[in-house]
């Protein structure tokens, strides 16, 4: 089996046109009509807008108009055009549960490589929602499965994707991924193709997201999972000491509302590790707590054991599972 060949078929995505999305040529024209701007204006305006990672009509409405007046070159006449377009093409009102419930069989799990630890989670990781892990060295050795069982297929009809790794510790080491792939008997070379990497350095991990964005929206459907290690890092170098710590915990809780929006917008999963205190604890206090969906805590067992317990949940009650660490990545722990 090669893993380059199980990344899931590209799925329709209505693309941005400004000032909303192009999908027929009478539709365009109406578009046009209701912006009031010619067509150059209307590109120049299209790539202002995905230069910061906004590339759609949901995307658009995701964002507040005081973002969209920070994008360099949109006034405010512009952007209440822009809003007021998107509107019209995209009404979000209310709706019933049953009509919520149909969107939400869209969510896919992403494997662990343990069917224990699946079981408290659901099937793996989920779609359209933030799993952060706590638990210090042990979640860097665990989470370098996921860069492979992401781009297999899985239950429920679930294809296979790419990966975007963003990486503010240093941790990643590709030849780490050459046994896991030789544990699901998949092309290493294959893998590493699937996977796109970048070092993360101060506030640029904010602006790594504009291209993430981007890159979802470039490849509709092809990418499933998005890891950060770890999502406090940088925070806690960049904004030390109390006097900093109200500005620090607004920059985190703009960067986690990012990700949120990106989950939902693109339906992929949001994988983040998170650092911890001698206390010990989790940091990044009450606004990571809230704005994770599912967060998982880890220790040491014996021996290779380790121990993963669901720390909150909005569908999963309070569980805990034990797996191994293998060469080839996570596994069931052997009686």
């Amino acid at each position: 089996m090669n893993a380059k060949t199980q990344v899931c078929s590209r799925t329709p995505h209505r693309h941005l046109t400004y000032p909303s999305l192009r999908t027929t040529a009478l539709e365009d024209q109406a578009l046009e009509d209701q912006s009031g701007y010619q067509e150059d204006e209307n590109m120049a305006d299209i790539k202002k807008l995905k230069s910061v990672g906004i590339c759609t009509v949901k995307g658009i409405q995701m964002t507040t108009r005081r973002a969209l007046c920070n994008v360099k070159g949109l006034s405010e006449a512009k952007v209440d055009k822009i809003k007021e377009a998107a509107g019209k093409l995209l009404i979000c009102g209310f709706q019933t549960a049953s009509e919520y419930s149909i969107k939400r069989k869209q969510v896919f799990h992403i494997t662990t490589g343990s069917l224990e630890f699946d079981k408290p989670l659901g099937g793996g990781v989920e779609s359209m929602a933030i799993t952060e892990a706590f638990g210090g060295r042990i979640i860097t050795v665990t989470l370098f499965i996921f860069f492979l069982t992401a781009q297999l297929p899985g239950e429920y009809g679930y294809t296979g994707g790419k990966v975007i790794f963003i990486d503010s510790e240093n941790t990643f080491r590709p030849d780490r991924l050459k046994d896991i792939a030789d544990r699901f008997s998949v092309d290493h070379e294959a893998v590493l193709d699937n996977v796109l990497y970048a070092r993360a350095y101060s506030e640029h991990q904010m602006e790594l997201l504009d291209f993430v964005a981007a890159k979802f929206h470039e490849e509709g459907g092809f990418f499933k999972l998005l890891i950060i290690d770890s999502i406090m890092a940088l925070f806690r170098v960049d904004f030390s000491g109390r006097g900093e710590l109200a500005e620090r915990q607004q920059k985190l809780a703009q960067m986690l509302s990012r990700l949120q929006k990106i989950s939902e917008e693109y339906n992929v999963a949001v994988f983040v590790t998170n650092q911890m205190t001698a206390d010990p604890g989790p940091i990044g206090g009450h606004i990571l707590a809230h704005a994770s969906t599912t967060r998982i805590s880890m220790r040491k067992g014996r021996a290779e054991l380790r121990i993963a317990k669901i720390f909150d949940s909005p569908d999963m009650p309070e569980n805990e599972a034990t797996f191994a660490i293998t060469a080839g990545g996570i596994a069931d722990a052997k009686d």
